[in-house]
C-alpha cells in the first residue's frame, strides 16, 4: 500500500518535470510575477517599487545585481528578527554557509516557501527521476545514509536558528522521512566533527544502507573509519552494505573522486547522481544516468538570470533570461527567489550543454580561478586536466589545490599544484606534462602564456602525505559537510599553509 502511494506520488512529480521541460520560459515568467507580487509590500519591495514593475526589463532597470556583501544590510535586518524585510513575515531559519573564497560565514535566509517549493520539491523530483531511470530500484527497502558537516544549530533567539543547509533541511523534514534516513537526527546534528564521525560509524555500520547522500570528501573519511572498525584489509564497501545502489553527491566536482568510489564499490549496478543544491536554492540535478549534465530546475521558486563572464564583475552587467542563453558560453548565475534574495550573485559559473531541455555543467566560481598571468584558468579546465593525467599515469587523487608562483629575478612565474594522492602516479613528471598539455588544449589563454615558456614556466608539483588536507581543514575549523577544499586561488595563502604542514 505504501509503495503504491509512493509510486503514484512520484508519477505526479514526473509530470511536473515534463511540464517544466515543455514550457520553461513560461514557467520562469510565472515565477517572476509571483515573486514580485508576493514581495511588493516588503521593505525591499517598497524601496524598489515592486508594485509598479510589470516586466523583467523594468525589474532589471530598478533592482541592482548584488553580491552577498552588498546585500547583507537587508539580511542583517532579518537576522535581527524584523518582519517583512525581503519576504513576507519573519525568517526563522538561516543557512550558515562557509564559502571557499573567504573564511567569513554567510547567513542565507530560508523561508517556509523556499523550503517547500525549492529544496524539498527539488529533492522529491530528484527521487522521482531516479526511480524513473532505475525502475527495478530497491532503494526504499533500506536506509539513506545522510552525512553532512558540523550541523550544530545556532539559536540566535528563541524564534531564529542558523546551521548549515543540511541541518536546516533535516530539522524541518516531516517525521515520515526519518524512517528512511540513517543515522538518526541526534547524531546527524552533532557539532564536533570527529566525535560525530565515531557516532555515525557505530550507527551505520550494521544498518541496511541502500543509498547515500553527501559530499564525496567526507564520505571517504567515513569509509576509512568503517573499514578500520571491521578490520578489513580488502576495502570493499559492498561487504558492509551489500544492497547499496546509489550515491547522490554534490558540493564538489566528483571527477577526482570517481575512481576511488569505483574501487571501493566494485559494482556495475552502482549509480552516481549529481545534485546542485546550494544554501541559496536547489538549482539542478542529473536527470540521465551516466551523464555529467544537470537539468536546470525552472519551476522551483527561483528566477534565473545569466551574466556572460566578460561582464561578471561589472556594476551594471547585461544579464540574460533563460530564453536568451547560448550553448557553451560561461555565465555567472544571478537569482531572485522565494527565500527573499533579489538579483543575487550566487558566485558560481555554468555553461549550457543543452537548450531543449535546459541542462548545465558547473564550471567554477566567479572568484575561484587563477589569473595571475592572464591565463584565466577555471576549475573546469583543472578538473579535466587532472582526469587526463590520472588516466595516463594510473594515479588517484585524494585532494588538491593550486595557485601561482610569482616571477622573481631568478625564474618566471608558474602554477604550483599541491596534491595528496590516494594512488601515486607511475611517473610524476609525466603526470604534470599531461596536466599541462591538456589544460593548454582546453584554455587558449593558458596555452598562450605557456607558449615556449614565454610568460609562464612549467608547473610545479608538491606531493603531500596522506591526511595533510584533512589536518589543514581541521586547523581552519572547516571539517565536514559543506566545507570544501579551495581548488584554485589567485594568491598563495592556501598553498603556503599546506606546504607548512608537509
Amino acid at each position: 500500500m505504501v509503495q503504491a502511494l509512493i509510486s503514484a506520488y512520484m508519477r505526479r512529480r514526473l509530470n511536473r518535470l515534463t511540464e517544466m521541460q515543455v514550457r520553461p520560459e513560461a514557467l520562469q515568467q510565472e515565477w517572476f510575477h509571483n515573486l514580485v507580487h508576493t514581495a511588493n509590500n516588503t521593505a525591499f519591495g517598497l524601496q524598489y517599487g515592486f508594485k509598479q514593475i510589470r516586466t523583467m526589463a523594468e525589474y532589471q532597470e530598478r533592482v541592482p545585481v548584488v553580491s552577498y556583501e552588498a546585500f547583507y544590510p537587508w539580511i542583517e535586518q532579518t537576522l535581527a528578527g524584523k518582519a517583512d524585510v525581503l519576504w513576507p513575515g519573519k525568517v526563522a531559519w538561516f543557512a550558515k554557509s562557509s564559502g571557499t573564497t573567504n573564511d567569513k560565514s554567510k547567513y542565507i535566509p530560508i523561508t517556509a516557501d523556499s523550503l517547500e517549493d525549492c529544496h524539498y520539491r527539488a529533492g522529491k523530483d530528484l527521487f522521482a527521476q531516479y526511480f524513473e531511470n532505475v525502475p527495478g530500484s530497491r532503494m526504499l527497502k533500506g536506509k539513506n545514509l545522510v552525512i553532512g558537516g558540523s550541523h550544530e544549530m545556532v539559536r540566535m533567539q528563541s524564534d531564529r536558528h542558523a546551521g548549515d543547509l543540511s541541518a536546516v533541511l533535516i530539522e524541518n523534514l516531516p517525521m515520515f522521512y526519518a524512517h528512511y534516513r540513517t543515522p538518526d537526527k541526534s547524531i546527524t546534528l552533532m557539532g564536533e566533527w570527529e566525535a560525530k564521525l565515531d557516532a555515525i560509524s557505530k550507527a551505520v555500520i550494521n544498518a541496511p544502507v541502500t543509498s547515500m547522500t553527501g559530499v564525496p570528501t567526507w564520505l571517504l573519511v567515513l569509509f576509512d573509519r568503517l573499514f578500520e572498525m571491521r578490520g578489513m584489509q580488502e576495502k570493499n564497501l559492498l561487504e558492509i552494505w551489500p544492497d547499496l545502489e546509489v550515491f547522490f553527491h554534490g558540493a564538489v566536482a566528483f571527477g577526482p573522486y570517481r575512481e576511488q568510489f569505483k574501487k571501493l564499490i566494485p559494482s556495475s549496478r552502482m549509480q552516481y547522481m549529481e545534485t546542485y543544491n546550494a544554501s541559496e536554492g536547489f538549482f539542478a540535478f542529473q536527470d540521465e544516468l551516466g551523464s555529467e549534465d544537470l537539468l536546470l530546475l525552472l519551476d522551483h521558486g527561483i528566477v534565473y538570470e545569466f551574466i556572460p563572464m566578460d561582464q561578471a564583475e561589472d556594476p551594471f552587467p547585461r544579464s540574460l533570461t533563460i530564453g536568451e542563453v547560448s550553448l557553451g558560453v560561461q555565465y555567472a548565475i544571478v537569482i531572485s527567489t522565494n527565500g527573499g534574495l533579489w538579483r543575487y550573485r550566487v558566485g558560481d559559473t555554468v555553461k549550457f550543454t543543452s537548450l531543449q531541455p535546459y541542462r548545465i555543467r558547473i564550471t567554477g566560481r566567479t572568484k575561484h580561478f587563477i589569473n595571475a598571468f592572464g591565463e584565466e584558468l577555471i576549475i573546469e579546465n583543472a578538473e579535466q586536466g587532472l582526469l587526463s593525467a590520472c588516466a595516463e599515469t594510473g594515479a588517484v587523487i585524494a585532494d588538491y589545490t593550486a595557485g601561482p608562483v610569482f616571477a622573481s629575478n631568478q625564474q618566471k612565474g608558474c602554477h604550483a599544484w599541491v596534491i595528496e594522492f590516494e594512488v601515486m602516479p607511475s611517473d610524476t613528471k609525466h603526470f604534470m606534462e599531461v596536466l599541462d598539455t591538456r589544460m593548454q588544449t582546453l584554455n587558449s589563454d593558458y596555452a598562450a602564456k605557456r607558449y615556449h615558456n614565454m610568460a609562464m614556466a612549467f608547473p610545479e608539483l608538491h606531493v603531500v602525505k596522506p591526511g595533510t588536507f584533512y589536518n589543514w581543514m581541521k586547523q581552519r575549523d572547516k571539517l565536514g559537510g559543506q566545507h570544501k577544499v579551495p581548488r584554485l586561488s589567485n594568491d598563495r595563502t592556501y598553498i603556503e599553509q599546506l606546504l607548512a604542514q608537509a
